[in-house]
């Protein structure tokens, strides 16, 4: 059953065409995640769909039996009220309840009076209707309720007594999602409801959302939560909304088969036009009645001819390149026993961590842990209580701060970068600025007018420049959509210096990290792999242990052999994602040639002429033969 729907939506801001005749129907139950670059119009469609925003055209529809919730990207909250009395504000119709139960009750202790039996009667009545009332609206659960939200996404009891006004913007967005969650919409509208919360609270989140008994709708570029969470993915793109119905890695495969197909039948048509044209041409040039009707009647069936529109083509991603000035030494951090207090805020103590070159790790851990101190004191912005922290030889540290604290909201784009590198050209700053998708007068633009995600890639680019050999980037994905993110991926890939990352992304996590260490108040636990083998090890403890260093009794000898085993495995993974990355390549061009080939049978130089059609057929099995193989080869490497 469809319990909204979009016909003919547009709406512009200006010369600028945000949405253009989207069309989309919504069935009760469906999980969507919409997904799209920043600024496509995501969240104008939610505005609209929310009647927070007006379109100039087209009409919505929702079912007038359905209730929805809408929570904004940058929704605050400014009440005064705590935390949990902010939550009991959605059950003030259940707390009235409440209080004339307890009215009803003191009533009905007074002594019964015959005269007014009548009255006694509708005491009891009203008492025994409204205890079924509380009931069903959830009366004896709802304070339980307000609680497991609460926790859930990330609020420990001790808070529950702060002022809301009093709280940092991501909390206040936190404590919106808690009250939209226990308002229980019919359909709800998430505008990037992970970007402020830890991993115990995006699972928790996926987990609840999942088995959500309404309909979901969710912007959002964690890839890990759209696969998780939905079974349905709309793709803003170019003012259209384009729907698949699979969630976000299905997806990819249908939109790339999509594209193929609906530019191989635009480019057929376009030879086709491009040929009866010719034709056309020729008719007139005989400049006789009869050849010019014949001009006239193509033209009029190439009018009447149903014109197949080019696909949508996503804009060009930042070409996001890490190189290293200098190799580092071998051993590119050592970390002893390191402690951190804030006067009675303990974050952690006990931390020893070795680093070698080239290794690639995540660091993880609960929000407040104190993961951006640790960077701090790598970089001695900060001292330790107590322990050692030590940098290896010819080390530069470069460091991607997700707070974007190093940026001067009142610089130019060109001059953020050109005061931090002043020994490079007008040409290079203006190339490696145009490469990070700032061009022409862009660059003037002040730092203080710039989105969060425009920000992030100022940050990138003078991180690319800097050429350090040891990268601590800070919740790098922030603010970056898919493409940036797949983008800053394939960098950090190719990237020969050694990395330390903290990030929320479990999908870039998966793609990108060899090592997770996951912070705690007494110590570090080190899991050799990616995000799902952590949790893999986490749920299934005992798998894997022949990878891990022994706990507890070893000799200087083992343990030696223990990280030599790490380092060879480490290599070996590399080795291999760059076999699988040179045959991904060659398969690719392969199969390019493929096509090629097959369209070329329809040329009438190629199947009029027996030997070259021949020919061209040989080819197509050689090539066919190549690509079976490659294909066996990716799958050995694969497993």
């Amino acid at each position: 059953m469809i319990v909204l729907s979009c016909k003919n939506i547009s709406k512009s801001y200006g010369v600028d065409e945000i949405l253009k005749d989207v069309n989309i129907s919504i069935n009760d139950g469906d999980k969507i995640g919409i997904i799209g670059e920043n600024g496509q119009g995501k969240s104008t469609l939610f505005k609209i769909i929310s009647k927070d925003l007006s379109s100039d055209n087209g009409e919505i529809f929702v079912d007038k039996n359905k209730t929805l919730g809408y929570l904004s990207q940058h929704l605050g909250l400014d009440s005064e009220n705590s935390i949990y009395s902010e939550m009991l504000t959605v059950f003030s119709d259940l707390i009235g309840l409440e209080e004339k139960i307890i009215l009803l009750e003191e009533k009905m202790k007074e002594p019964y009076d015959e005269k007014n039996a009548d009255y006694h009667s509708k005491l009891i009545k009203d008492y025994t209707t409204c205890q079924e009332l509380y009931s069903h609206r959830g009366g004896y659960t709802y304070k339980g309720e307000i609680s497991r939200i609460l926790k859930g996404l990330g609020f420990l009891e001790d808070d529950f007594d702060k002022e809301v006004v009093k709280l940092s913007g991501g909390q206040k967005t936190r404590v919106a999602l808690c009250k939209l969650l226990l308002l229980l919409p019919d359909i709800l509208l998430l505008d990037e409801p992970t970007n402020h919360l830890d991993l115990d609270a995006i699972e928790w989140l996926e987990d609840y959302l999942k088995s959500y008994r309404g309909t979901v709708l969710v912007i959002s570029h964690d890839r890990f939560f759209l696969d998780c969470v939905t079974n349905r993915t709309f793709q803003v793109i170019n003012g259209h909304v384009n729907t698949y119905n699979a969630s976000y890695t299905k997806y990819l495969d249908l939109r790339q088969k999509d594209y193929d197909s609906q530019l191989k039948a635009f480019n057929l048509q376009q030879s086709e036009i491009k040929r009866q044209e010719a034709i056309i041409e020729k008719f007139r040039s005989f400049n006789r009645e009869k050849s010019i009707r014949a001009a006239e009647s193509r033209e009029k069936a190439l009018d009447k001819m149903g014109k197949v529109d080019a696909p949508d083509k996503e804009k060009d991603s930042s070409n996001i390149q890490f190189e290293v000035s200098v190799q580092s030494g071998f051993d590119v951090l050592h970390i002893d026993k390191l402690s951190k207090n804030f006067g009675d805020n303990h974050l952690f103590s006990n931390i020893s961590l070795d680093l070698k070159r080239g290794e690639k790790i995540a660091l993880i851990g609960e929000n407040g842990r104190g993961k951006t101190t640790l960077f701090n004191i790598i970089m001695n912005k900060i001292k330790p209580d107590s322990g050692v922290k030590s940098l290896g030889v010819n080390v530069n540290v470069g460091y991607y701060d997700q707070e974007q604290s190093n940026l001067s909201e009142d610089k130019t784009i060109i001059d953020e970068v050109w005061d931090d590198f002043p020994e490079l050209t007008t040409s290079k700053i203006r190339g490696a600025l145009g490469s990070f998708l700032f061009t022409g007068d862009d660059v003037f633009k002040t730092m203080d007018k710039l989105s969060g995600g425009e920000k992030c890639r100022v940050n990138l680019l003078k991180l690319m420049l800097s050429k350090s050999n040891l990268l601590l980037l800070d919740e790098p994905t922030n603010h970056l959509d898919i493409m940036s993110r797949e983008a800053l991926e394939n960098a950090i890939l190719s990237y020969d210096g050694t990395l330390i990352v903290i990030s929320h992304d479990r999908y870039f996590l998966n793609k990108v990290i060899n090592r997770i260490v996951e912070l705690r108040e007494d110590g570090l636990s080190e899991y050799l792999g990616n995000y799902s083998y952590y949790i893999d090890k986490k749920q299934n403890p005992q798998r894997f242990q022949n990878l891990e260093d022994l706990s507890g009794g070893t000799t200087k000898t083992q343990l030696n052999e223990n990280k030599k085993k790490k380092r060879d495995i480490i290599k070996e993974e590399k080795f291999k994602k760059l076999n699988l990355n040179k045959l991904e390549e060659e398969i690719g061009l392969m199969e390019t040639r493929l096509n090629d080939l097959q369209e070329s049978l329809c040329l009438e130089k190629i199947y009029s002429n027996p030997i070259e059609s021949e020919r061209v057929n040989k080819e197509i099995k050689e090539v066919e033969h190549k690509i079976e193989s490659l294909y066996a080869n990716w799958e050995d490497l694969s497993e």
